[in-house]
């Protein structure tokens, strides 16, 4: 079987490449899956590279998404056969992951797909699409409504926040789309977008704790300055659901908005997320994002691609949705 070898040299240097190794390294779980299609994530660029930290042990085995079929199963749940999405649960991190032929993962760890799904569908959406399927339900759970105003996509143009323009102007919002990237304001207004923020205009924070009530939601893949900034923002009473850190970790707010406008901040998490959620949040991703507009954020790569879409991803530039098929 081929797959994706990370390997680490005395001297600390990571290296990736392609190669045939035997089934009998596969790290030992109850169901075996023969993995169609995965595709790259932040955290995939830095398994792929330096590690981040992600990696416990070497030689391994990235791709922290994989979609495929059952080969063998140790649990009553599966059997082969069985089509399978797996995202998060540090597969491709701590656990040999998707970049592979064949991947071995415990039960509990996998989602039947969804009807209405293919393999490669599902990992179009992949852990962002999923990431922001997440956030859409959270801010929906807050109260969000169609008919209270615009909505926010910070990082407008990546994988999270494509998908997250996708859904939420399928479902009838107004989509407000930051993007640091002008290239991309065509095709963010494909996906829906009605109003393009330039990052400039809100990447830096102000001395005023609150702006003008603007944003009836938000959906903020970057974080740090540009989240403090979009708080202040935020109408009454509304939502912010923070899924990444594009920006920095760093959160250089004042409680001001919470305590002023009852404005809240949502985490959302992808990885630990309960079997019940994982469900719920797949079933509307076959329900609520448009099968055309997902299409229109595929770039195909193999596994021969991946050294390279980790450097680029790990620099902002990677657009939309990579879909890696791991059998070409």
């Amino acid at each position: 079987m081929r797959a994706l070898i990370v390997e680490k040299d005395d001297e600390g240097k990571t290296s990736a490449s392609v190669q045939d190794i035997t089934e009998d390294r596969l790290p030992e779980a109850e169901v075996t899956v023969a993995v169609e299609y995965s595709t790259v994530n932040y955290k995939d660029g830095l398994c792929i590279g330096p590690g981040g930290g992600l990696v416990r042990n070497y030689p391994h085995v990235p791709g922290i998404d994989f979609a495929g079929t059952v080969e063998a199963s140790g649990d009553d749940r599966y059997k082969p056969g069985d089509k399978v999405v797996l995202t998060g649960w540090r597969v491709g991190e701590a656990h040999w992951g998707g970049y592979a032929e064949k991947a071995r993962v415990k039960a509990d760890w996998l989602v039947p797909l969804p009807d209405g799904l293919t393999t490669r569908q599902a990992m179009a959406v992949g852990t962002a699409g999923f990431t922001a399927m997440l956030a859409v339900m959270a801010l929906e759970a807050q109260g969000m409504k169609k008919d209270h105003g615009p909505v926010l996509v910070t990082g407008a143009a990546g994988g999270v926040g494509s998908v997250a323009t996708a859904i939420l102007a399928h479902l009838g919002y107004e989509v407000a789309g930051v993007t640091g990237r002008p290239e991309t304001v065509d095709y963010l207004k494909d996906l829906g977008a009605t109003q393009i923020v330039a990052r400039e205009e809100i990447n830096e924070t102000v001395k005023r704790p609150l702006e003008g009530e603007t944003w009836a939601g938000c959906v903020d893949a970057v974080g740090g300055a540009m989240l403090a900034r979009v708080l202040g923002q935020m109408k009454y009473g509304a939502s912010v659901a923070a899924v990444g850190l594009a920006g920095g970790a760093a959160l250089p707010a004042t409680v001001i908005p919470f305590l002023l406008r009852g404005v809240n901040l949502l985490g959302i998490d992808s990885v630990m997320q309960p079997y019940v959620n994982r469900v719920e949040a797949w079933k509307r991703i076959a329900t609520d994002l448009p099968m055309d507009k997902l299409e229109a954020m595929v770039q195909p790569a193999t596994l021969a691609d991946l050294p390279q879409l980790g450097s680029d991803i790990l620099k902002g530039q990677v657009k939309g949705r990579v879909v890696v098929d791991i059998t070409a």
